[in-house]
């Protein structure tokens, strides 16, 4: 039997790179700066319970593989989280603490569909919003496309490489949907079951 510990995220500023001033302006032009200051303190909120969860868990540390949403499998993972937690993700400061006390960091996602996902992103933010276009659904569809091959990418990896007796963290928006994908001697658990049932991604837009 393997154990995968669903933790769902909400992306943070930090977590957002170069995007992060563009979704900061859009989020505050749709609902103010006093959502948007509010919504950050819902994130912090969330950050802290989540740590707050892990750190009271009597974890082995040299048997737990961390899977995180939007970490290519590259070669280059842990200079990447170091790079994103130095801009004070939280998220990533947290695996950076896991992987000091043993904890080992995985690839999770394959480049090329994070790539796809950059463009698609970037083309998103340079256009007016889905209710101005006239043409939106093709641009939904593909989005939805390629969450769906991202999902069945990161659930395949988890497959590939979790080890029975082996713990699996797995750090995930809540847009996504793996659970079905992965092999059914994975037992999967919900860190915050009562906000994985939302089922979707509070949107920063």
């Amino acid at each position: 039997m393997r154990l995968l510990i669903l933790v769902p995220i909400i992306h943070t500023e930090q977590d957002m790179g170069s995007f992060s001033e563009q979704v900061k302006q859009a989020y505050v032009q749709k609902y103010g700066l006093a959502k948007w200051e509010q919504h950050l303190e819902v994130i912090n909120g969330l950050w802290s319970a989540i740590r707050q969860l892990i750190d009271a868990m009597a974890l082995p540390y040299a048997r737990i593989r961390l899977y995180q949403d939007g970490l290519p499998e590259c070669g280059r993972e842990e200079e990447l989280v170091k790079e994103v937690a130095g801009r004070g993700s939280k998220n990533h400061q947290l695996l950076l603490d896991l992987m000091q006390k043993g904890a080992t960091l995985m690839g999770t996602e394959s480049p090329d569909l994070l790539m796809q996902e950059l463009t698609l992103l970037r083309a998103g933010l340079a256009t007016p919003t889905v209710p101005e276009q006239a043409d939106a659904a093709p641009a939904i569809d593909e989005s939805r496309k390629l969450l769906a091959e991202r999902d069945h990418y990161i659930a395949q990896r988890i497959n590939d490489t979790l080890c029975a007796d082996e713990i699996g963290f797995l750090f995930l928006g809540m847009a996504h949907s793996i659970e079905a994908l992965l092999h059914p001697d994975i037992q999967v658990k919900h860190l915050l079951p009562s906000l994985s049932a939302m089922g979707a991604e509070p949107k920063s837009e």
